[in-house]
Order: C-alpha cells, then structure tokens, then sequence
C-alpha cells in the first residue's frame, strides 16, 4: 500500500490553518480576527481555523501566515481530511451555521430599516444609504457562503424589498477616455514580469497596471514558487521574494502605484477596490467593490490559463479605469 504524499487529484477538501499569536501587539490579534472573518475561515478547536480547498483559500491563507510570522506569532498551513473526531458535513455545518448568522444580521436590519422607512418616508435619501450598505455587506457574505447556507433567501428578499422601494434614477456614469500616465518605474520597458501561478486580483490588476502604465513592451511568466536564480531583466511581482508585492497593509497593486508615482484618481480608486477585494479587510468599503469582485472571479472561473486571465482581465480593467475616471472627475 502506497502511503506516500497524496496525488494532486486525491488532494485533500480542506484547509487548516494552526496559529499562535504573541501577547504583543495587541493589535495583531484583533487584525488576524478580522482577517479570518473576512474570508469565511471557522474555528474546529483553539486556534485551528478550516477553509475549503481551492486556489483562493489557499491564498488568502498564505497571506496571513506570513502576516502572522512577520507580527512575531507562529503559524502553520496544512491540507487536511477529518478522519475522526469532525465528519466532512459536520465542518460544513459549521460554516453554514456561521453565514446563517451572518444573513440573520442583515435580515433584522433591512427589516427595521423598512419599518422606520414605512413611519418616515422623507427619510429616502438616508434610507439608500443603508440598503446600498447592506446589499454590499450581503455580497460579501455571499462570496464566503461556500455551501449555500439557507439564511440567504430571507435575507435576499427584505434587501431586494427595500431596493425596489426606494429605486432612484441612476447616478450619471459618463466615462473621461483620457489615460494618464506616472514617473518612478516608467523607465523600464521591455522586461519579464514574473508572478505566481493561479492569478487572482492582485496578480491580474497588478499585471494590467504594469503594462498599460510601467513597462507597455512587458512580457508575462507564471511560476509555481519564488525560487532558483533569475535570468538577466526578470522582475517579480506579488510572490514571495518578490521586487514588488505586499508591503504592511498594502496589496501588490497600491505598492506599484506608489513605487510608480501614479497619482491619477482613478487608479487610487482602483487600488482600494483590488485592495478590498485582496485582502477582505473592509479597508476602504467601496460601492463598486463587490460587482468587481464577481466580475474577476468570473474570468478566474472561466480560463484556466494565467495568460487568458490577466488577458480577459485588462479588457475588463480598461474599461473599469475610463468609467472611474468619469466619476473621478464628476
């Protein structure tokens, strides 16, 4: 019998994640809290969180292990199967009881949001705000709800209720075409960027930024670790040991921006969306924040191959960056 490592095909449903935090600073622990609210991880026991395997949880993960070794904790990352102690539907309970929750929130809310509304209708404007807030916060629960938990119809119907009550006309989204340029890294062209394999967000924004603003001649490659020598011109971005990547609270793409003395509005308010979606810390809470993120996970969903996505992606961000430009300067 063979009991060696696992095959890729056998590759085992789950994530854990086995932490342990210093007493200082106390900050650190409140972060890692949130961090792992974000992305929908549970608790099995202590300080053990589960996500369910695939390229996304596995970055996320990725990121806060070494967020957490950096603050001075230690922090370990395992694919696993429960053989004893916890069955497979019992973990997924777990996060079904954890969005259910999280949809019974929203629901109470939404709801007395539209008994105050029914006593005070001059309140409209106000009321818009909320339920864009909480029709946000609903997709972004629905992006962690990994088993279709069953809160989410209830909560669904009073979100979508109070939308149609309060349907406006839309906000003027003219589109400025005009594309400005930056200083600092601009004087690079023609070089390989090179950035982990299985892009996401970071990767595939980071990529578009580099070639429509750093470096238009820049050629693509993907690679599965950080290692080995590095050919003449390679430059790395968003991996470990990277020229370019995460810097503190900073995903890939802000660092470039700053390192690239980007400065166009549009792009800082790309940045904090592609930072939201990266990080799921709720940092700068954007509206436009949860359609893009299903927009970007659609290509991911669809190609399999890094160069289709980071292609399908810049179509989308070209456009992305003309319709913001337009809101930037409205």
């Amino acid at each position: 019998m063979n009991r060696g490592i696992p095959s890729a095909t056998s590759r085992p449903p789950w994530l854990l994640l086995v932490h342990q935090l210093p007493p200082q600073p106390a900050y650190l622990r409140v972060k890692v809290w949130r961090r792992l609210q974000a992305m929908g991880a549970v608790a099995v026991k202590g300080a053990v969180y589960v996500l369910p395997w695939d390229e996304q949880t596995q970055e996320d993960f990725r990121w806060l292990v070494r967020e957490i070794i950096g603050g001075g904790g230690e922090a370990a990352l395992c694919e696993a199967r429960f053989v004893d102690g916890l069955s497979d539907q019992q973990v997924r309970a777990l996060f079904d009881a954890a969005r259910d929750a999280d949809y019974e929130a929203i629901r109470k809310e939404a709801s007395a949001l539209a008994d105050d509304l029914a006593g005070q209708p001059e309140r409209q404007a106000e009321s818009r705000k909320q339920v864009a807030r909480l029709r946000r916060q609903l997709t972004q629960i629905a992006a962690i709800d990994f088993f279709g938990a069953s809160g989410r119809a209830a909560a669904e119907a009073v979100v979508s209720m109070l939308e149609t009550r309060l349907a406006g006309p839309a906000p003027d989204d003219g589109a400025d075409e005009g594309m400005s340029g930056g200083g600092g890294l601009r004087a690079m062209h023609g070089r390989t960027w090179v950035t982990r394999e299985g892009v996401h967000v970071d990767r595939i924004a980071s990529a578009w930024l580099i070639r429509r603003f750093i470096d238009r001649e820049a050629r693509f490659a993907f690679a599965a670790s950080g290692g080995g020598a590095r050919p003449p011109g390679e430059i790395r971005f968003d991996m470990y040991e990277a020229d370019f990547t995460h810097e503190g609270d900073r995903c890939t793409f802000e660092v470039l921006l700053e390192r690239a003395a980007l400065d166009d509005p549009a792009l800082q308010i790309l940045g904090e969306v592609v930072h939201d979606i990266d990080l799921k810390d709720g940092k700068f809470g954007r509206a436009e924040t949860p359609g893009i993120a299903g927009l970007i996970g659609g290509i991911v969903l669809a190609h399999q191959d890094d160069a289709q996505r980071v292609e399908r992606g810049a179509v989308m961000l070209d456009d992305l960056y003309r319709y913001l430009g337009g809101k930037a300067s409205g």
